[in-house]
């Protein structure tokens, strides 16, 4: 992941990057200097040579990346495109909140292969509880207005990214979202840990569970959508044994890193939201290569799977598709803040799929 952009545009309350426990973004540049891409370049070569990688995929992120600007964003994906091994796949991907997207834009992207998606939470009620401007104005009509834009080139679109707020409706927001055709719907989980739980959370409420409960039955009821949802394709993968695609789920060991826009290195970005300098790991692209950072022991203890979690993780049956938690004063070793609501989703998972005639045993379930 490279942070092109260290500033955005709009103001969402539940960033990890600008409203959380870490402020790191106030001294770091605002935007990622071609010299840095060059430094990331030459990593990912190096990765690749010692490894023997058939691909990598880079996620261009921020803030909000396409205030770097097109000139400059032209230098940063020339920079990494330029120089890389011909049997190399780089995958390209930019996230963006949709608001600036415009076809000139687009036009820049078709040149460099680069699929875009973008973060909208659902209809504008829904959309603008959390992301509105910094003048605390709704930003749905624009991010909607690139978004349709982005989709009268159906190649370039990634698919939706949306957090989850147990206020909206969970049917509404999938189909809403879902008539966009995106080819994904990734429903993210807010940040948040056992010192600083995620809004609107109480141990004892079924918010979160209930919600993905019933968007995990909407995607099955309508097979005419053929979007997949990122969070629950991944319950099913891994509760048939099957490796899931993201890093919040399962014990697969990390397998990304993160470069900030002054070259420094970090592991997993989002754990800003923990505390100031949790993803402080003292690298940097010009002078640590991947394999240093992965053996940072920040990151090393990931590499123990199920023997770094607690107790009552190692014990749950669903561990290996849950994947445990975090917490600023216990490292890894507490159940995850959303312990009780992944329990349900999995177990409610699990009996959809039996319901549908899939066998435990077998590796590969019927598809929705």
């Amino acid at each position: 992941m490279l942070k092109v952009a260290n500033r955005c545009n709009i103001d969402c309350d539940h960033c990890y990057v600008f409203n959380s426990a870490d402020q790191a973004w106030r001294h770091l540049p605002a935007r990622m200097r071609v010299e840095v891409a060059r430094a990331a370049k030459r990593r990912i070569g190096e990765q690749a040579a010692t490894h023997g990688l058939q691909g990598v995929h880079v996620v261009l992120h921020g803030g909000e990346p396409l205030l770097s600007g097109p000139r400059h964003m032209a230098d940063v994906l020339g920079s990494v495109r330029m120089g890389v091994p011909a049997d190399l796949q780089v995958h390209l991907e930019l996230q963006a909140n949709g608001t600036l997207l415009t076809e000139s834009w687009l036009d820049l992207f078709e040149r460099y292969e680069v699929v875009v998606g973008v973060s909208l939470d659902g209809p504008p009620v829904a959309n603008d509880r959390h992301r509105t401007t910094h003048a605390l104005r709704s930003s749905s009509a624009s991010a909607v207005r690139g978004t349709e834009v982005l989709r009268s080139r159906p190649h370039l679109f990634a698919g939706l990214l949306a957090v989850v707020d147990p206020a909206n409706d969970p049917v509404e927001v999938h189909d809403y979202l879902a008539s966009f055709d995106p080819p994904v719907i990734d429903s993210g989980l807010p940040h948040g840990t056992h010192d600083e739980p995620p809004y609107g959370s109480r141990p004892d409420a079924p918010e979160y569970r209930m919600w993905m409960s019933r968007v995990y039955d909407a995607w099955l009821a309508q097979p005419q959508h053929r979007h997949r949802v990122r969070i629950l394709e991944d319950m099913v993968a891994l509760v048939s044994g099957v490796r899931g695609s993201v890093e919040s789920l399962g014990l697969a060991p990390p397998t990304s890193v993160v470069i900030e826009s002054d070259g420094t290195i970090e592991g997993v970005n989002t754990l800003r939201s923990v505390e100031e300098g949790a993803s402080w790991l003292g690298f940097d692209a010009f002078g640590h290569s991947f394999d240093e950072v992965l053996r940072h022991p920040k990151l090393l203890h990931r590499q123990y799977g199920k023997a770094a979690l607690a107790d009552q993780c190692q014990r749950c049956p669903l561990v290996e598709v849950c994947g445990g938690g975090y917490s600023a004063d216990h490292g890894y070793r507490n159940p995850s803040v959303y312990c009780a609501d992944l329990e349900y989703l999995i177990r409610h998972v699990q009996d959809s799929l039996r319901r549908h005639g899939w066998d435990p045993r077998a590796t590969t379930p019927p598809q929705p």
